[in-house]
């Protein structure tokens, strides 16, 4: 399950696309989830996915 509040959702991601995932799009397939909605909910904490280190920063 995807977490819901957006500083949990950071840390989620990030350990996920570190360990498990070479791409968020990868990552999204795999769990079923919105990278539209990731994205969007992490833009506003002012995160960014950098896909050359392959995290939000």
């Amino acid at each position: 399950m995807i977490p819901k509040d957006p500083v949990i959702l950071l840390s989620f991601i990030n350990t996920k696309l570190r360990d498990e995932y070479e791409s968020l799009s990868d990552l999204c397939a795999a769990l079923d989830a919105d990278e539209v909605a990731i994205r969007h909910t992490l833009s506003g904490l002012d995160y960014r996915y950098d896909p050359v280190h392959n995290q939000f920063i």
